[in-house]
Parts: structure tokens; C-alpha cells; sequence
């Protein structure tokens, strides 16, 4: 069966392709982080080599998640399923890019019949950060596919691909579930309690994957908190403090760009609470366990600053992603902070 939850429309078109026998060689899947391409993606892999027989119809419309092709899948242990991502090969997340030379490892192996399948499947994760020598290159596979070859690119935004990539793909959006039904899916499956699992709902913005992995790790909503106490220090701490933490945050970008990109969504995310609290939209807010503090810190800044602040934010977000200095783009970032009002 289909693991993914909460995308109803986006199974049923999958459903309708494979009884049809209407599968594209190319899928974009599109959402945000956690909220199931990868198991979709997966999943796909699964069932276009499941070897279970479906009754009483000409193909599968889902795994079985039993059969040997199934279970290999699940746990990343099939010869002719392979994911490649920045996180894959040395250098690990200290990579900006995807580089040709992946992709042309890719295009050799798709060239080879699959060892013990009937698809080769290969799944790029993160699929905007191909770098414009490797987009080109998998436009040569795209164009011209080798049978029985499955490509599948997962991406949180498709804007920086190339527009004669995407055309290509069939393109796939998964949206965020309603907070409630995150909240009553934790419930109701997880068994967790409704105070926590409402805090988790609102905290992933809608993404089952995102309130499952906060669940399961309380570690994450320690360091989250932390972080949080961080950026509401800095707001009343001297520049030299401020700067120094701009030079702690920029020394972490090349080891994991994403674990910086993860503190700015973060602090993101606080803002945004600012200002719907302050406009009296509190139910929308995502950092529910700090409702009191944040009606507190609401009151100590006006529209303008919070307005202004979350466009600087989303400014240093944006240069970190084009390459910009990121010691200066954080310190800039430091000096924008707007002082709060007592």
C-alpha cells in the first residue's frame, strides 16, 4: 500500500497512470521538506517492481510492501534503485551543487539493463541544486530515455530549474495537509497526546514527515528551543556579541548549508509569529508552545520593524543560496536586527 499520507489527488493520478499503463519516464515531484516526496518517490520504485499479482486487474496501483522488491526498496538495499542528492559522495553537505560528474555516473548506469528488476529507478533529491553543467546533461537522458529506466527529481522549489528540464517531467505538487488533520493523523495513528500532537502540527506547517520527526526526536525540539533563546537574546545584545555570532553561523556554512538555512527558517518562522500575533491572527501562528513570549516580544516592536526584518531575513536566505559572502550576509543580517522598544 501507498505510505504516502494526506495526498489523496496525488495517488489517485498514480493510481490512473499505472492501470493505464500511461507512466511517464520522468516525474518532478514539488514540496516542501517533509512532506513525502521522498516516499512517494519510493513508493513509485516499489510499485513498478513489485511482484506481487494484482487480481482481476492488468497492473498494480500500489505496492504490496511484502514481496522481496518491495522490502529491498524500503530499506535502500536494491541494486536498481539508487538516490543521489548533495549528501551523496565526498564532501557531503559542504556541497552547493550537484555536479556533471554525478549525473554522467548516472547516465552510465542507466545505459545497463537492470540487474534483478524491471525498472531502474533514480531518484534526485534535491533536484535545484544541479549544477547548470549537470542540468544539461540529465536533459540529454530526459530527452532520450532508455527503456524501463525511471527518473524521479524531488525538489522543494522547481523555479531554479531549467525550463526545458521541467517540460520534460510530469510535474507533481504535494501540498501541506491541514494543521487539524496533521494533528488528528498523530493522534489517532501515533498515539500522541493532543496537547503535543497540536504543538507538532503547527510546527510543521501542515507536513506529517516534519511532526513525525520531531516527535520521535526530542533532541531537535531541545535544540529548536535553544535556538529560539538565542535569537531573542541577540535582539538586546551588544554588536560584538551579535557579530560573533554571525562568525559562528558563517563558519558552520561550508560544513552544512543546510544547517544554517534551517536556523534562518527558523528565526523565519519567530518573525512571522511577530506579526501575526501582533495583528491579532493567532491562530495561524507556528511556534505555539511560545505564545505568552511572543505576545510579549510582539508588543516591544512595531509592524514596520517586524515587516522589515523578515525581508532582511528572507534576503540573507536568498544570497546564501546564490553563493554571497556568508560572514558579511549574516553580519549585514546582525546590524538589521531592529532594537526593541521597552
Amino acid at each position: 500500500m501507498w505510505q504516502v499520507l494526506g495526498q489523496a489527488s496525488v495517488l489517485k493520478l498514480m493510481e490512473c497512470s499505472l492501470e493505464m499503463g500511461r507512466l511517464s519516464h520522468a516525474y518532478l515531484l514539488v514540496g516542501p521538506q517533509g512532506i513525502g516526496k521522498m516516499t512517494l518517490a519510493l513508493n513509485l520504485a516499489q510499485v513498478v517492481n513489485c511482484e506481487a499479482p494484482e487480481e482481476g486487474s492488468k497492473a498494480r496501483k500500489e505496492p504490496c510492501g511484502q514481496c522481496s522488491q518491495c522490502q529491498r526498496i524500503a530499506s535502500g538495499k536494491h541494486p536498481d534503485v539508487q538516490v543521489l542528492g548533495l549528501a551523496s559522495g565526498e564532501g557531503g553537505e559542504g556541497k552547493s551543487k550537484i555536479s556533471i560528474e554525478r549525473i554522467r555516473e548516472l547516465q552510465q548506469a542507466a545505459s545497463l539493463s537492470a540487474f534483478e528488476s524491471k525498472y531502474r529507478v533514480f531518484i534526485i533529491d534535491g533536484a535545484e541544486h544541479l549544477s547548470l553543467e549537470a542540468a544539461n546533461c540529465l536533459l540529454k537522458t530526459l530527452e532520450e530515455p532508455p527503456p524501463n529506466v525511471l527518473l524521479i527529481l524531488l525538489t522543494v522549489d522547481d523555479e531554479p530549474l531549467l525550463p526545458t528540464l521541467r517540460s520534460r517531467c510530469q510535474r507533481i505538487e504535494l501540498r501541506p495537509m491541514p494543521i487539524e488533520k496533521v494533528a488528528e493523523t498523530l493522534i489517532s495513528r501515533w498515539e500522541v497526546e493532543r496537547g503535543k500532537a497540536q504543538t507538532l502540527a503547527h510546527l510543521s506547517q501542515g507536513c506529517l514527515g516534519r511532526a513525525l520527526t520531531l516527535h520521535t526526536d526530542e533532541e531537535a525540539l531541545q535544540r529548536r528551543m535553544e535556538k529560539l533563546d538565542e535569537l531573542t537574546g541577540l535582539a538586546e545584545a551588544p554588536l560584538e556579541t551579535r557579530f560573533a555570532y554571525a562568525k559562528e553561523l558563517a563558519s558552520l556554512f561550508p560544513k552544512s548549508r543546510g544547517a544554517v538555512q534551517d536556523v534562518l527558517s527558523l528565526w523565519l518562522s519567530w518573525w512571522r509569529d511577530l506579526l501575526l500575533t501582533k495583528g491579532d491572527v493567532v491562530e495561524y501562528v507556528t511556534n505555539l508552545d511560545f505564545r505568552e513570549l511572543l505576545s510579549i516580544h510582539a508588543e516591544r516592536y512595531s509592524f514596520q520593524q517586524i515587516k522589515g526584518f523578515i525581508g532582511d531575513l528572507r534576503s540573507t536566505r536568498e544570497g546564501l543560496e546564490q553563493n554571497v559572502n556568508p560572514r558579511l550576509a549574516l553580519e549585514v543580517l546582525m546590524l538589521s536586527l531592529p532594537k526593541p522598544v521597552d
